[in-house]
Protein backbone atom coordinates (compact mmCIF):
# COMPACT_ATOMS: atom_id res chain seq x y z
CA UNK A 1 0.00 0.00 0.00
CA UNK A 2 3.04 2.64 0.76
CA UNK A 3 4.45 1.75 -2.55
CA UNK A 4 1.39 2.82 -4.44
CA UNK A 5 1.17 5.56 -2.52
CA UNK A 6 4.50 6.62 -2.62
CA UNK A 7 4.36 6.26 -6.80
CA UNK A 8 0.89 8.20 -6.82
CA UNK A 9 2.59 10.67 -4.96
CA UNK A 10 5.47 10.84 -7.64
CA UNK A 11 3.50 10.81 -10.34
CA UNK A 12 1.36 13.93 -9.08
CA UNK A 13 4.48 15.77 -8.16
CA UNK A 14 5.57 15.15 -12.28
CA UNK A 15 2.69 15.97 -13.63
CA UNK A 16 2.41 19.64 -11.21
CA UNK A 17 6.02 19.75 -12.24
CA UNK A 18 5.58 19.57 -16.20
CA UNK A 19 2.15 22.05 -16.50
CA UNK A 20 3.97 24.50 -13.70
CA UNK A 21 6.49 25.03 -17.29
CA UNK A 22 4.72 25.39 -19.55
CA UNK A 23 5.30 29.30 -19.90
CA UNK A 24 8.76 28.93 -20.02
CA UNK A 25 8.27 26.68 -23.47
CA UNK A 26 5.93 29.08 -25.19
CA UNK A 27 9.15 31.10 -24.73
CA UNK A 28 11.54 31.01 -28.11
CA UNK A 29 15.26 32.13 -29.13
CA UNK A 30 15.32 34.71 -31.92
CA UNK A 31 16.85 31.79 -34.02
CA UNK A 32 13.62 29.93 -33.64
CA UNK A 33 11.38 32.26 -35.23
CA UNK A 34 13.13 34.84 -36.93
CA UNK A 35 15.74 34.88 -40.01
CA UNK A 36 18.78 37.00 -39.13
CA UNK A 37 19.64 36.86 -43.44
CA UNK A 38 16.18 38.27 -44.11
CA UNK A 39 16.44 42.00 -42.34
CA UNK A 40 13.17 44.50 -43.48
CA UNK A 41 13.37 48.68 -43.22
CA UNK A 42 10.10 50.42 -43.34
CA UNK A 43 10.46 54.18 -43.97
CA UNK A 44 7.23 55.37 -43.59
CA UNK A 45 5.87 52.66 -41.35
CA UNK A 46 2.01 54.19 -39.95
CA UNK A 47 1.02 52.32 -36.35
CA UNK A 48 -2.07 50.92 -36.24
CA UNK A 49 -1.65 49.04 -33.02
CA UNK A 50 0.43 48.69 -29.96
CA UNK A 51 0.09 45.93 -27.62
CA UNK A 52 2.52 46.54 -24.23
CA UNK A 53 2.27 42.76 -23.33
CA UNK A 54 4.63 40.12 -21.50
CA UNK A 55 6.51 38.29 -22.53
CA UNK A 56 6.88 40.35 -25.75
CA UNK A 57 5.12 43.41 -26.87
CA UNK A 58 3.75 44.02 -30.51
CA UNK A 59 4.01 47.03 -32.65
CA UNK A 60 1.32 46.84 -35.65
CA UNK A 61 2.28 48.86 -38.61
CA UNK A 62 1.03 49.57 -42.32
CA UNK A 63 3.84 49.03 -44.68
CA UNK A 64 2.86 50.59 -48.25
CA UNK A 65 4.60 48.74 -50.81
CA UNK A 66 6.25 49.60 -54.56
CA UNK A 67 2.97 48.09 -56.19
CA UNK A 68 0.49 50.83 -53.93
CA UNK A 69 -0.70 47.71 -51.76
CA UNK A 70 -0.57 48.11 -48.25
CA UNK A 71 0.49 45.07 -46.05
CA UNK A 72 0.01 45.12 -42.31
CA UNK A 73 3.15 43.68 -39.98
CA UNK A 74 3.49 42.54 -36.93
CA UNK A 75 7.04 43.83 -34.95
CA UNK A 76 7.66 42.04 -31.75
CA UNK A 77 9.53 44.47 -29.35
CA UNK A 78 10.93 43.60 -25.31
CA UNK A 79 8.89 43.46 -22.31
CA UNK A 80 6.79 46.63 -21.37
CA UNK A 81 9.41 46.61 -18.63
CA UNK A 82 12.54 47.19 -21.12
CA UNK A 83 10.57 49.05 -23.38
CA UNK A 84 9.73 51.07 -20.87
CA UNK A 85 13.14 51.69 -19.72
CA UNK A 86 14.30 53.12 -23.11
CA UNK A 87 11.66 55.17 -23.97
CA UNK A 88 9.09 53.64 -25.44
CA UNK A 89 5.75 54.51 -23.63
CA UNK A 90 2.07 54.33 -24.73
CA UNK A 91 2.29 57.88 -25.42
CA UNK A 92 5.22 57.32 -27.30
CA UNK A 93 3.49 55.25 -30.62
CA UNK A 94 -0.33 56.76 -31.07
CA UNK A 95 -2.19 55.23 -33.35
CA UNK A 96 -1.66 57.00 -36.68
CA UNK A 97 2.51 58.02 -36.09
CA UNK A 98 4.90 57.56 -38.92
CA UNK A 99 7.82 55.55 -37.84
CA UNK A 100 10.62 53.46 -38.79
CA UNK A 101 11.07 50.20 -38.14
CA UNK A 102 14.28 48.08 -38.49
CA UNK A 103 14.50 44.38 -37.97
CA UNK A 104 14.19 40.41 -39.10
CA UNK A 105 11.57 38.96 -40.83
CA UNK A 106 9.85 35.55 -39.97
CA UNK A 107 11.61 32.40 -41.28
CA UNK A 108 7.58 31.56 -42.46
CA UNK A 109 7.71 34.48 -44.68
CA UNK A 110 4.95 36.05 -42.84
CA UNK A 111 4.32 39.80 -42.19
CA UNK A 112 5.98 39.29 -38.73
CA UNK A 113 9.37 40.39 -37.58
CA UNK A 114 11.63 40.66 -34.63
CA UNK A 115 12.03 44.65 -34.16
CA UNK A 116 15.54 46.10 -33.42
CA UNK A 117 15.44 49.75 -34.36
CA UNK A 118 12.45 52.38 -34.02
CA UNK A 119 12.59 55.97 -35.07
CA UNK A 120 10.53 58.57 -34.00
CA UNK A 121 9.27 61.38 -36.17
CA UNK A 122 11.27 63.64 -34.03
CA UNK A 123 14.33 61.47 -35.05
CA UNK A 124 15.04 59.60 -31.53
CA UNK A 125 16.05 56.17 -32.22
CA UNK A 126 15.01 53.50 -29.78
CA UNK A 127 16.18 49.79 -29.25
CA UNK A 128 12.74 47.30 -29.15
CA UNK A 129 14.57 44.67 -28.08
CA UNK A 130 12.59 41.81 -29.21
CA UNK A 131 13.76 38.06 -28.80
CA UNK A 132 17.50 39.10 -30.85
CA UNK A 133 20.68 38.22 -28.78
CA UNK A 134 20.94 41.74 -27.33
CA UNK A 135 21.67 45.08 -27.86
CA UNK A 136 24.31 45.50 -30.35
CA UNK A 137 24.92 49.12 -29.15
CA UNK A 138 23.89 51.59 -26.75
CA UNK A 139 21.57 53.95 -28.69
CA UNK A 140 22.89 57.66 -27.22
CA UNK A 141 19.60 59.51 -25.51
CA UNK A 142 19.70 63.02 -27.00
CA UNK A 143 19.81 65.53 -23.53
CA UNK A 144 20.77 62.69 -21.37
CA UNK A 145 23.94 60.83 -23.26
CA UNK A 146 24.47 63.67 -25.11
CA UNK A 147 25.44 67.74 -24.58
CA UNK A 148 23.32 69.93 -26.97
Amino acid sequence: MRAKLTVGAAAVAGIALLLSQSPAWAHHAFAAEFDAKKPIRFIEATVTKVQLINPHSWIYVDVKQPDGKIENWAIEAGSPNILLRRGVTKDTLKLGTKIVVEGYQSKDGSHRANGRDLTLPDGTKLFLGGSGTGAPYEVQRPGVDTEK
